[in-house]
């Protein structure tokens, strides 16, 4: 029988404490591949905690890839491929959701199930108004100097201890660049690594970063889904040199990428020195169950991934403030080729921002936000259970992110629940549209993820508003039904 000291936590959870004693024995191979982890009753029992600690700790290691169940079988080790296997020297280690469909619609949107738009009403004003005045008032002379290329260093350093307190990424300060969004440090990367690359993307997807990427004139393949996130042979087969992924919650489908898909992309990054990887993190504080995934820039040892994260999603996205972690072998190329660029965001609000965070704002408004959310899709999935959609939907993926899932037995096709949507006065979006082809079945290795996708609708829910969500779902019935 598994046993682990569990007395002294250094500050952490029960769950948490023995998630890390499991994981390291699994990743030292103390624990081997195949082997059957004990029942949770009797593993609680012989650690003298509570079932749902250990329940928690194995749900994490799910999430995570290091362990799967069998039904009826219990809990076992998953097979870990090692990272570096290709034998080259390690480097040192480092100090809105949907392009808004097509068009806005001019017809009042009582409730809005797929943009991904924040309420307004959950923006701390009192706070950022208190702070925009301080700034003034404190920081009149840094005001009007103009920043680095990466942006003001107060920021990029409180950046640098969020990643490391929140996402357990050891990163400098200089490896930080700020830019007014995605889309704007979408082509700073463009630009850095060549537009001769052929830049890589998950299918489906986020169809804005297709569309950044082929407006810089850059040729971009389009890699199919399986069970465990980016087919790694279907990426191989492509020639690519470039990989855009969100593997800690996948938009549309929510899938996480388990910790062997995560080894083999990175060996597949080692192989040749033009390949990076991007890892777009873009809601990484808002996983429902457990704590946050860990990037696959912290397991990087080859100085092969570019993070990328967003302010859009945990503040507002109207706050144009998002940010990129260059590998260290690229920072030198960043500033020689494109130091002469101005940051794109103003002095002004990324000292209000670095005070946000310097000041505990930042992590009191995240756990609020993260409560407030958990409370919105529980009211949202009751709704529904309670509702006559319960008897032909079944729910995936809600457990991670501001979105899910949700597949309906009906015999309308999708243009005409669209078509009844605008009618009633909603927003409904189909997983089918986050397709590059109109084949999206034909692109999946994954043949159950192909029998899914029609009638499959992506449920965002971050911008109805709780006292809307009983007649949006009735308004949502009268759609599909």
């Amino acid at each position: 029988m598994l046993t682990y000291p569990l007395e002294n936590t250094d500050g952490c959870s029960l769950y948490e404490h023995l998630y890390k004693y499991i994981k390291n024995d699994i990743v030292n191979g103390v624990l081997s591949a195949g082997s059957k982890l004990p029942s949770k009753r009797t593993f609680a029992k012989n650690l003298n905690v509570s079932t749902i600690t250990v329940e928690n700790a194995y749900s994490q290691l799910m999430a995570e890839g290091y362990i799967f169940s069998k039904p009826k079988s219990g809990y076992f080790v998953a097979e870990i491929l090692p990272a570096g296997s290709s034998g080259r020297k390690s480097q040192p280690s480092a100090s809105d959701v949907f392009s808004e469909i097509t068009s806005e619609n001019s017809s009042p949107i009582y409730a809005d199930f797929i943009s991904g738009k924040n309420m307004n009403s959950n923006f701390p004003f009192t706070v950022w108004s208190k702070l925009l005045r301080a700034v003034m008032s404190e920081q009149s002379d840094l005001l009007l100097t103009n920043p680095p290329a990466g942006g003001i260093m107060l920021l990029r350093q409180s950046i640098a201890e969020h990643l490391y307190q929140f996402r357990g990424m050891n990163v400098s300060p200089e490896q930080i660049i700020i830019g007014a969004g995605t889309e704007y440090l979408y082509g700073l990367i463009i630009q850095l690594l060549g537009r001769d690359k052929i830049f890589a993307m998950e299918n489906p997807g986020y169809r804005k970063i297709s569309q950044v990427y082929s407006s810089n004139n850059v040729e971009c393949r389009y890699i199919p889904l399986d069970n465990n996130g980016v087919s790694i042979q279907s990426l191989r087969k492509s020639d690519s040199n470039i990989l855009h992924i969100s593997p800690s919650h996948h938009y549309p489908t929510g899938l996480v990428t388990p910790i062997t898909r995560r080894h083999e992309l990175l060996e597949w990054a080692y192989e040749k020195d033009e390949r990076y990887i991007i890892e777009d993190d873009y809601d990484c504080e808002f996983r429902m169950v457990g704590k946050p995934i860990p990037t696959l820039q912290s397991i990087d040892d080859y100085d092969k991934v570019i993070y990328m994260n967003t302010f859009t999603k945990s503040l507002a996205s109207t706050i144009r403030i998002s940010y990129m972690v260059l590998p260290k072998s690229l920072i030198n190329k960043f500033y020689t080729c494109l130091g002469f660029y101005s940051c794109t965001v103003s002095t002004f609000e990324q000292l209000t921002l670095y005070k946000f965070m310097s000041e505990g704002h930042f992590e009191k408004h995240i756990n609020r936000m993260r409560s407030f959310y958990k409370n919105q899709r529980n009211l949202i999935l009751d709704t529904i259970k309670s509702s006559p959609l319960n008897n032909i939907c079944t729910i995936k993926e809600q457990d991670a992110g501001l979105h899910f899932l949700m597949t309906v037995d009906t015999r309308l096709s999708e243009a005409e629940m669209l078509n009844r949507a605008k009618a009633l006065g909603i927003r409904i979006g189909f997983l089918s549209e986050f397709y590059h082809t109109s084949t999206p079945a034909e692109n999946s290795t994954d043949h159950n993820m192909g029998n899914d996708i029609e009638h499959t609708l992506v449920i965002n829910y971050s911008g109805i508003p709780p006292e809307k969500i009983s007649h949006g779902i009735e308004l949502l019935c009268k759609c599909v039904i």
